[in-house]
């Protein structure tokens, strides 16, 4: 860091242990001596807007990320009532889709109940928009806006990173493609 002239803000950086809750809990290092400066070791880290924390469960993420966009949620609620349902939506998507859009591909293979919540921010958006109540189906509510569920916008990201070679190879080579003899026909081809 010297040598680039760059100088450690120990008030921005954060240390945190990444691995299996077993070789976490053997770790005894609880703070980290660096050029005159002592720096916690914390229980999560934020990188990009995203928080990882020690066990990789992206748990408290994604309890950062429906707590910020549920008070948005509710800030937007009293003008949307007063909008038309596609400038509603276009509201809506602009504050709360974004962000449940961005670094998404990070959320692919996390437990239910993490996806879960995540999806249940989905939901009040298109409750939002749409008028629906709380004990209304959420399904035909999130086709009438043309939204995927969270773990299928998860995994429509991957599939389009790894077709447009945006993925690395190690990623990648564990993508396979069907071929046209394999490949389901889509359910809004049967309606026409």
């Amino acid at each position: 860091m010297s040598a680039s002239r760059l100088r450690l803000n120990p008030t921005k950086t954060e240390v945190v242990w990444l691995g299996a809750s077993q070789q976490v809990s053997r770790i005894n290092i609880s703070d980290i001596s660096m050029l005159s400066t002592t720096i916690k070791v914390a229980d999560s880290a934020r990188d990009l807007d995203v928080i990882l924390d020690a066990d990789l469960t992206m748990s408290a993420h994604a309890t950062a990320l429906c707590r910020s966009e549920f008070f948005q949620l509710r800030q937007l609620r009293p003008f949307v009532r007063s909008l038309t349902t596609e400038a509603a939506k276009t509201l809506v998507q602009a504050f709360i889709s974004c962000r449940l859009d961005y670094c998404n591909s990070l959320l692919y293979g996390v437990t239910e109940n993490v996806m879960r919540r995540v999806q249940s921010l989905q939901n009040a958006a298109a409750r939002l928009i749409t008028g629906a109540r709380r004990r209304d189906h959420i399904t035909p509510v999130l086709c009438q806006l043309h939204w995927l569920p969270v773990r299928r916008r998860v995994e429509f990201k991957l599939a389009c990173q790894a077709l447009c070679g945006q993925m690395p190879t190690y990623l990648a080579d564990d993508i396979h493609l069907d071929s046209e003899g394999n490949r389901r026909s889509l359910r809004s081809s049967s309606d026409k």
